[in-house]
């Protein structure tokens, strides 16, 4: 590969992007909604949720010195992340809380990127992360689920045009913040049925002493937050 040949992919990686017209950002942020809110299309489209929710606690369980023994993901939507560490302190009490915030705050990362231009970079990134996730997951439907989200995310970067990568990204953005609002409330109705007996805000009381319900708290003020911050960037606010 010469020079100027490498030079032309950094350009088109990190390099900026037009901005899209605004009917297109509200387009793809109503067709998120769409796969966000009917039972039918969430019972779906809530796989890639759980993409990032375990990615999240895998990510945070790496970065704060612990070790990732693997990731599993199931066709119920469901999921578990396994790690190794001291089972106390703030390594564990990150790694708890990454899950429900992951689907969020990886939608506002995405939002700033797009808000500045960067939609190549948004769709390589998210390649490589899924790529990373890849390495760790322990079960087939898992390896499946992977394997196509990021095999999309790279058929879209290298195959389509400026116009349908940013229709993508901004539609990916927005399911990520709207998608990560939904999971806690479904949590929030398990509780109240008595189910979820262990769920992360469970696991962070015992960490923290800090009740379940602040937990819970505390993911719908974030995830309402992240919405509301990446939407009016998206929307150009």
């Amino acid at each position: 590969m010469d020079t100027h040949h490498i030079t032309d992919v950094w350009d088109r990686v990190f390099g900026a992007q037009p901005d899209p017209g605004l009917w297109l950002v509200i387009v793809t942020g109503v067709l998120a909604l769409g796969a966000v809110v009917p039972r039918t299309a969430w019972r779906l489209s809530r796989n890639a949720v759980t993409i990032a929710h375990e990615g999240g606690h895998g990510l945070i369980a790496l970065v704060t010195g612990r070790r990732l023994d693997g990731i599993r993901l199931h066709s119920d939507t469901s999921g578990l992340t396994v790690s190794r560490g001291k089972p106390h302190g703030l390594g564990m009490v990150l790694t708890a809380a990454a899950g429900y915030t992951a689907p969020s705050l990886l939608g506002l990362a995405g939002a700033a990127l797009l808000a500045s231009g960067h939609i190549t970079a948004l769709l390589w990134g998210a390649t490589a992360l899924l790529l990373a996730m890849l390495v760790m997951i322990r079960n087939a439907y898992g390896v499946l689920t992977v394997v196509l989200a990021g095999g999309t995310f790279l058929l879209v970067s290298w195959l389509t045009t400026p116009q349908v990568q940013a229709a993508f990204a901004y539609a990916v953005v927005w399911f990520l913040l709207l998608g990560g609002i939904r999971p806690p409330f479904e949590l929030q109705g398990k509780r109240r049925r008595g189910g979820a007996v262990d769920s992360d805000p469970d696991q962070l009381a015992r960490l923290t002493h800090v009740p379940a319900a602040v937990w819970l708290g505390f993911f719908h003020v974030l995830t309402l937050c992240s919405l509301m911050g990446g939407g009016r960037w998206l929307l150009g606010l």
